[in-house]
């Protein structure tokens, strides 16, 4: 019998600085992800893991 792994993956909710609109990202995103009422960058690709850079408010399961 096969042995079912979770995902390392996760969503995760986070807060713009500059207008605090909050958004969900996935937290392995392979492009940039900007601010969809200011247009500031909030998180950048990283190999691996996003680099975030706006507060994280919640991971989501």
């Amino acid at each position: 019998m096969r042995e079912i792994r979770e995902p390392t993956s996760k969503f995760i909710k986070i807060r713009c600085p500059k207008c605090k609109n909050e958004q969900i990202i996935f937290g392995k995103a392979s492009t940039e992800i900007k601010c969809l009422v200011c247009g500031k960058q909030l998180a950048v690709p990283s190999g691996g893991k996003s680099k975030i850079k706006a507060r994280v408010l919640e991971v989501l399961d």
